[in-house]
């Protein structure tokens, strides 16, 4: 599992030390692959224009995506299990 961002490597690096994250977070700094993945806010004319989306996906080992949620709120979380679920609905 990874998480991916918008922030810079340092900032991520800092966020992670703090709250002691324990998988791997990328940056995305450059803004190309959360457009890829519509996990960008693209719309010019959005105060949110080019930030982030919560958003979720599980891509399988031959690196299709087999799972997507965006979440209209980023605020909103997944719970732990609901993911896992999904996982396990997936590996059935």
């Amino acid at each position: 599992m990874v998480g991916v961002s918008a922030d810079p490597v340092a900032k991520l690096e800092e966020f992670t030390k703090k709250n002691q994250v324990k998988h791997q977070l990328l940056s995305d700094a450059g803004r190309t692959m959360l457009p890829a993945y519509d996990a960008m806010v693209t719309d010019t004319k959005s105060p949110m224009y080019r930030l982030a989306k919560r958003a979720y996906f599980i891509v399988d080992r031959r690196g299709s995506v087999r799972y997507t949620r965006i979440q209209a709120n980023p605020l909103d979380l997944l719970r732990p299990e609901d993911v896992l679920k999904v996982v396990r609905e997936l590996a059935s």
